[in-house]
């Protein structure tokens, strides 16, 4: 690997001179973003299948082997309908917000750790970036639902702001005791501390809200209240149309599989092996396997559970993730105070 990273190096500087830093930059973005939207474009054929056969139906199977080329047809229907704008809406805004729901989810994918070589960007605060760029999708949900003028969207938007905001201090609480293990922020570090036990061990509870507590945040079944169709026609995407509505689907799916890589670093060892007779598989290849079971389990839990009501959301938020979760915080401090590992 060192030496092919040398020779594209000493060939594209040739090439390029002094562009060559710049130009390796957005091939690298290119290289990342590429299977991240193709596990976006085929994350909703797998839904369809897993949930089908969950539910004892075929799912979509039509076009392609095994209906595989679907998401592509989908994609293609989308870019060719006719984009439809409301007359009285805040139509810079209306445009804006779908691009800033999306953009956080991509931009996030920076700092994520695939081996101890393969990372964009190895910063010592990866954990902090994350937390700080996701928040901003909030943004894009509330402008979409003010800028729409229709107070369906609008109620979706403070919804889904209000569970986003409340099930993110859980989230961040469920994080701080695998920072306190590690001693790092760092994404990589954090997996290399768990060479020995993977932090889903001593922090299962932690792990468990860190999964419902994304539920929420990603605004997915039965978290779904945003977008409650019984109540809401369809919450803050109910005037978009077209390739706008797209992205916004776009944005909850490339939302659900980083956490999911968030998860698979945080609590399940990143691309360490379960069992160390199993390292000459590449690490790589884990990190994708845990990803795609965490994805499984989002899907699993949608086919499921029925709609909580907003109520009950907001209950179990903050009467009972965010107090369990600070006492889990606190424990962990004392145990590594009273073992001497702080």
């Amino acid at each position: 690997m060192a030496e092919l990273l040398e020779f594209i190096h000493g060939f594209g500087g040739d090439l390029f001179g002094g562009l060559w830093p710049l130009v390796w930059t957005v091939v690298k973005i290119g290289i990342l973003l590429a299977p991240v939207m193709f596990g976006v474009t085929y994350l909703t054929y797998a839904e369809r299948r897993v949930i089908g056969a969950m539910q004892i139906r075929v799912g979509p199977n039509r076009i392609g082997i095994f209906g595989l080329l679907q998401p592509l047809a989908d994609a293609v229907k989308l870019f060719f309908k006719e984009t439809v704008l409301p007359s009285k809406i805040d139509r810079p805004v209306f445009l804006i917000a779908p691009v800033l729901t999306m953009a956080p989810a991509l931009v996030c994918w920076a700092v994520i750790p695939f081996s101890p070589e393969l990372v964009l960007s190895d910063i010592n605060v990866g954990v902090l970036f994350i937390l700080a760029i996701s928040s901003l999708g909030a943004y894009g949900i509330l402008m979409s639902g003010w800028a729409s003028n229709s107070r369906y969207a609008f109620l979706g938007s403070m919804r889904s702001a209000a569970q986003m905001v409340s099930y993110e201090v859980s989230m961040g609480f469920t994080l701080i005791p695998v920072i306190m293990l590690a001693g790092s922020l760092n994404l990589g570090d954090i997996v290399e501390s768990q060479k020995d036990m993977w932090n889903m061990i001593p922090l299962f509870p932690m792990f468990i809200i860190y999964f419902i507590s994304v539920v929420a945040e990603t605004n997915r079944a039965p978290f779904d209240l945003p977008e409650a169709e019984a109540e809401l026609v369809a919450g803050f995407i109910t005037e978009y149309s077209a390739m706008a509505s797209g992205m916004f689907f776009m944005g909850e799916y490339a939302n659900l599989i980083l956490v999911s890589a968030m998860g698979s670093i945080m609590f399940l060892g990143g691309w360490l092996p379960p069992l160390e007779i199993l390292g000459f598989i590449p690490g790589l290849i884990w990190l994708a396997l845990k990803i795609c079971f965490l994805l499984f389990v989002f899907l699993w839990i949608r086919a499921t559970f029925p709609r909580y009501r907003y109520d009950q959301l907001m209950r179990l938020g903050w009467k009972v993730f965010l107090p369990f979760s600070l006492f889990w915080v606190f424990l962990t401090g004392a145990v590594l105070h009273l073992t001497g590992l702080a």
